[in-house]
């Protein structure tokens, strides 16, 4: 290399080139960092599901006539006890209404509940509380479903429950 050349190369990287090569480590180091906690948060993801027993694929539910059907698949079951099916209305809290026995991984659930023709309520929240083989529980989004039970088959309705 010319004495030039030289002279200039050793002129740039005392003034600046140390400079954007710091730069560019910091800028390395912090990609790294981002990726690590991405990496962290979807371990964290997939341990909650995990502890959870189950990964949910979907949780809704829908008026059916006088009866509301409720349906969830799980992917996968780990350490499943089962499912408990809460119900509460705007004005109520939750309380439990039946217990689900699992099924095993990949499985379609079905529940019809056909105690909301006996309530005046017109909306219920349904949700899923999740309980492992440790006792452990967490719960599902909640469904809300708006039902409308003509008062005739409301009345018929308690007549029935009351010869059961």
């Amino acid at each position: 290399m010319s004495i030039f050349l030289q002279e200039n190369y050793k002129s740039l990287n005392s003034k600046g080139l140390h400079k954007s090569i710091d730069i560019k480590r910091e800028e390395k180091y912090i990609s790294s960092m981002k990726m690590k906690l991405s990496q962290i948060s979807i371990i964290l993801l997939i341990a909650t599901a995990v502890f959870a027993g189950t990964f949910l694929e979907y949780f809704h539910g829908r008026s059916e006539g006088e009866d509301i059907r409720l349906e969830w698949k799980t992917r996968e079951e780990v350490n499943l006890q089962h499912f408990k099916i809460e119900r509460k209305t705007p004005q109520s809290a939750f309380a439990e209404i039946t217990t689900v026995q699992p099924k095993g991984s990949n499985s379609s659930y079905s529940y019809l509940d056909q105690s909301t023709y006996k309530t005046s309520d017109m909306i219920f929240i349904y949700r899923l509380k999740i309980v492992d083989t440790n006792g452990q529980a967490s719960y599902s989004n909640e469904v809300s479903v708006s039902h409308n039970v003509s008062g005739v088959k409301r009345t018929w309705g308690s007549i029935k429950a009351m010869f059961r």
